[in-house]
């Protein structure tokens, strides 16, 4: 049997050669406006560029507080969170020890006179 190969031709593979950019490229006119070219002239490598002008400083003391604030409800959270995922197993165990016929599943605690 024959292996089949696919026909190709010498324009499929071509090698193209890049040489590289000498001098920038000039701008380019279209319409009404002008295309400046991809290459423009370095910046700083801060945020300086990304800063607008505020109308009033901060509130430190206010975003403190809010930082706070959102903490404690995160670890609110996370308590309930844990406090309800082990009463869930424990009402699982128990529920499970009652289900297989068992008479000591629960924990009674006698009060001390």
């Amino acid at each position: 049997m024959k292996t089949q190969r696919p026909i190709s031709s010498d324009d499929e593979h071509r090698v193209l050669q890049f040489r590289p950019r000498t001098s920038p490229p000039p701008a380019i006119h279209r319409g009404s406006g002008t295309v400046q070219p991809l290459h423009a002239p370095p910046e700083p490598l801060d945020l300086s560029r990304y800063e607008q002008p505020r109308p009033e400083p901060d509130d430190f003391r206010h975003r403190m507080l809010a930082n706070i604030a959102a903490l404690a409800f995160t670890i609110a959270l996370t308590a309930i969170g844990i406090w309800l995922a082990v009463s869930i197993a424990d009402l699982r165990r128990t529920q499970d020890c009652v289900l297989m016929g068992r008479r000591d599943c629960a924990k009674i605690t006698t009060p001390v006179i």
